[in-house]
């Protein structure tokens, strides 16, 4: 038996683990969704859902790969800047085959992209993990810009609002400074003695951060993203108008932005359950009944986040095996 069975057993068992959690998860927000269907009654959901066909679900899905097509090539961007001697369709293949980690608590486990890189071009963690921190800021500061900007245009607001922007805004200040970064992740790992090894990694690639400090870069990274994250907002209104709940473009928007920012600043995978649980809520107080909310709130979710996954799990061993070709 080779030396590298028991390593390639722990991964295998890794994959299980993970697949295991995504199933789990998506039973128990569809669980949960289902259960709100059936107290407002199973008719009047079914009736919206009946509502769109299947060019309508084609066109959610063409937006959704907007938006991940334009933050690829933000991350391809960053690894030019880094200096990283990969190609376009590598650095695509890396970023949509992490997105099979993406409900990993903290989308820590998108950190397998690093993996690669190491194997495909020779660089240690330290030196890539700067792409993981810049492409969450960037995806931070753009979500943030997005829901002021719709705030302002729209005719309501959200509570709590100005608070999320203000902490998206912060973290993504925070992980584009290099200083500031290495004195709170210091902070954090003394107060929570959380993922000791990932922390000391990430105060040693923050050295690295200065590359993209740059206004020409980040503001071609946040321009990106701005058109990725428009890309899925527009989808979400598009889908209330089509299920008769027409609340406006920029709510629309404001709704996903918010509930999307406010789960993934909960910290739990994908933001799951948080995301779903916000934008019911939120509809609700924009007068959209529940039979509405909730089979908007599943499919918006089903055609992103779970959408992103689906192709991620695609890509995933296609990634891992070319960066194991390359390793050879």
């Amino acid at each position: 038996m080779s030396s590298t069975d028991p390593q390639a057993q722990a991964e295998k068992s890794r994959r299980w683990r993970d697949i295991a959690l995504l199933a789990g998860l998506f039973a128990v927000v569809l669980a949960g969704l289902f259960g709100l269907a059936a107290a407002t009654g199973w008719e009047e959901t079914r009736a919206q859902i009946a509502k769109l066909g299947w060019a309508q679900l084609a066109i959610l899905l063409a937006l959704s790969l907007i938006n991940y097509g334009f933050r690829g090539l933000r991350w391809h961007l960053f690894a030019r800047t880094l200096g990283l001697p990969t190609g376009l369709l590598q650095d695509i293949r890396h970023f949509l085959g992490g997105f099979a980690m993406s409900v990993t608590p903290g989308r820590i486990g998108e950190l397998i992209r690093m993996r690669w890189l190491r194997r495909e071009t020779g660089w240690a963690f330290e030196r890539t993990a700067p792409l993981v921190l810049v492409d969450r800021a960037s995806d931070l500061a753009a979500m943030a810009l997005i829901l002021a900007i719709s705030l302002a245009l729209s005719a309501g607001g959200i509570a709590f609002a100005v608070p999320v922007v203000i902490a998206a805004l912060l973290a993504a200040y925070i992980a584009t400074h290099p200083r500031l970064l290495a004195k709170v992740t210091t902070l954090i790992y003394r107060g929570l003695g959380l993922f000791p090894r990932i922390m000391a990694r990430i105060r040693a690639a923050a050295r690295s951060l200065s590359a993209f400090t740059s206004a020409p870069v980040m503001g071609t990274a946040i321009a990106l993203g701005l058109i990725g994250w428009a890309a899925e907002g527009y989808a979400f209104h598009l889908l209330l108008m089509w299920m008769g709940a027409d609340i406006g473009l920029f709510m629309a928007m404001a709704i996903f932005t918010f509930a999307t920012l406010a789960g993934g600043l909960t910290g739990a995978p994908g933001g799951v359950g948080g995301a779903e649980a916000a934008m019911v809520a939120l509809l609700t107080l924009e007068g959209v009944p529940l039979e509405v909310s909730i089979p908007a709130t599943a499919i918006i979710r089903i055609t992103t986040l779970w959408f992103a996954i689906a192709i991620g799990l695609m890509v995933f061993p296609m990634a891992e095996r070319m960066s194991m070709r390359a390793k050879g």
